[in-house]
Order: C-alpha cells, then structure tokens, then sequence
C-alpha cells in the first residue's frame, strides 16, 4: 500500500492514478495510522509554502511526515511537497519546512520569465536507484520556487533554467522531484516506477 497524503493542497488525484497504473495499490489519506502502515508514502503539493506548512500543522500531518521519515521507509515529495521536505522557504516568508533536507527554497532571480514552466532536461549528478534503467530525458516543471540543498550529496540531479535548478533529491529513505513525473510521460513513469519499487510493495493484482 502506498500512502499519499492529503493535507488539502496538491494533485492527489494525478499522482494516486499514477500509481495504480504502474500496478500498485494507492491510498489518498489524512489518517496517521494508515500513513504510518503504509510501505511506501507520497507527500504532493501546489500552492504556496506557507499555507502548505500551516495545513500540515494544523493536522498533525507535519510530525506524522516527520515520524515516518524516520522508519526509514521511503517517502517521496513531489512538487511544492519536494520543496516541504527542506529546511524553510522565502516564499511570502519566511516559512520553516519539514526540516528533513537541510537546504532554503528561494524564488527565481534574473531577467528571464518566471514561473518555470515547461519541459526540460535533466542530468543525473549521482547514482541512485531512482535511475535505474533510466536515461537522462525530458520532463515537465511548473515552479516559481526552487530549492538550494546545503549538502551536494543530497543533489540527485538538476535541470538547466538560466543556470543548474534543483531537480530531484534524496538521502537515505527521503526523495523529492521538483517537476511532476506523473505529467512526465514515460522517464517521469519510470521515475515514480523507480521510487515505488523501493517500497517493497508488491505490485496489485490486475
């Protein structure tokens, strides 16, 4: 079973279809219990950091994050849910995260458009079993914020937006994409394919 967390704010549907037609059982909730007996957990999101931090308050849901972090059972942020895991955000801020990736979540600087929005390529910085079978291809971001780890071993891999922008990250059991593999065609399929194989959950029965 795999857990996506419902804390009121992200693409839960997407990312909950995505997952059963890769073959394993998904669960949209806002229940601790079943969060933490879940084998594998995805935290979505869009919208804005602070209100983001203040839904997961106000349910509990931040330390249930934080608690099942720390089984050691993977945990996958996608979007402004990568963005939670990291330290704090300037976004309207400035706000404190989840604080399981040490790092600050900053707006895009320069003269060039913002939101970043489109498809782009990523280049993968570290092995990881994420990348498994996988080549660096094309995937799809919408994001007016991006997220400076503060360890390069964090870095998984990046993309090229007037300079490197943090694409996806992970240490240990904990992962986040920036951009949304479930809107990533087939290398955003294998990603996600990739993360949920980590779980250990056996694929449902079709």
């Amino acid at each position: 079973m795999i857990a996506i967390i419902d804390y009121g704010m992200g693409n839960l549907h997407s990312v909950s279809k995505a997952v059963e037609r890769l073959g394993f059982e998904a669960v949209v909730t806002a229940d601790a219990k079943a969060i933490m007996d879940a084998d594998g957990a995805i935290l979505p999101g869009v919208g804005a950091f602070g209100d983001a931090m203040e839904n997961l308050r106000n349910t509990g849901l931040d330390d249930t994050a934080r608690a099942y972090a720390a089984t050691g059972k993977p945990l996958l942020g996608i979007c402004l849910g990568m963005q939670l895991l990291f330290s704090e955000s300037e976004e309207y801020g400035p706000h404190e995260g989840l604080n399981l990736l040490p790092g600050t979540v900053m707006r895009f600087r320069g003269d060039f458009k913002v939101p970043h929005m489109g498809w782009n390529k990523l280049t993968f910085r570290q092995k990881s079993p994420l990348f498994a079978g996988l080549e660096p291809g094309h995937v799809y971001f919408v994001h007016s914020f991006h997220a400076k780890p503060e360890r390069d071993g964090d870095l998984l891999a990046t993309t090229d937006y007037n300079g490197p922008v943090t694409a996806i990250v992970g240490r240990g059991n904990v992962y986040g994409m920036q951009f949304h593999p479930e809107k990533s065609s087939d290398l955003g399929m294998g990603l996600l394919r990739n993360f949920l194989t980590l779980t250990g959950a056996r694929e449902a029965v079709r």
